[in-house]
């Protein structure tokens, strides 16, 4: 199961306990989705206080920076919006909504169809976009302070190639 000579981490006691418990089930997939999972769940809460600092939620951070990098003039459709951040309408609106009143967006409606509207960075929106992504930035490259420039590669090729192989299964399942 694991390398008797090397630290372990939570998901080896957790192996260690389902082997004990169930040793006929092979617990490999918990050596890299359950690190992974774990990965999120630690990262989460510094990632949010980063975003907090400057005054937003990390859902609001998702919407701005998602205008800031599709580039000049930083203005997507609802419709648009929704599909990329993978939320409902509803979800959006809300968001949209906090946004605006915090003067980091604009609701227009479209110059080519009067039916629907655009949604855009204010010059407020477009800095606390870039200055909230550097932060964060810096904030989750410390977490990899553990790992060579290599090992960064290496790890990032192969969690490409899982994310690739899962994005592409019909809902998700990959068989």
């Amino acid at each position: 199961m694991q390398n008797k000579n090397a630290e372990s981490d939570h998901v080896d006691r957790l192996r260690a306990q389902w082997d004990r418990e169930l040793p006929d089930l092979d617990t490999e997939p918990m050596t890299i989705l359950g690190r992974a999972y774990r990965l999120s769940n630690l990262a989460r809460p510094s990632i949010e206080e980063t975003f907090a600092s400057f005054g937003i939620d990390r859902g609001e951070f998702d919407v701005i920076s998602t205008l800031r990098r599709s580039g000049p003039p930083y203005r997507l459709t609802p419709t648009d919006l929704y599909t990329l951040l993978m939320i409902s309408s509803g979800g959006l609106t809300h968001r949209l909504d906090r946004l605006q009143k915090a003067g980091l967006i604009l609701r227009e409606r479209s110059a080519s169809d009067g039916r629907s509207s655009v949604v855009g960075l204010t010059e407020r929106g477009i800095a606390l976009a870039e200055d909230a992504f550097r932060a964060d930035m810096a904030s989750e490259a410390r977490y990899l302070d553990a790992l060579s420039k290599e090992d960064r590669v290496t790890l990032a090729a192969l969690l490409r190639k899982l994310l690739i192989s899962l994005e592409q299964a019909p809902s998700g399942d990959p068989a």
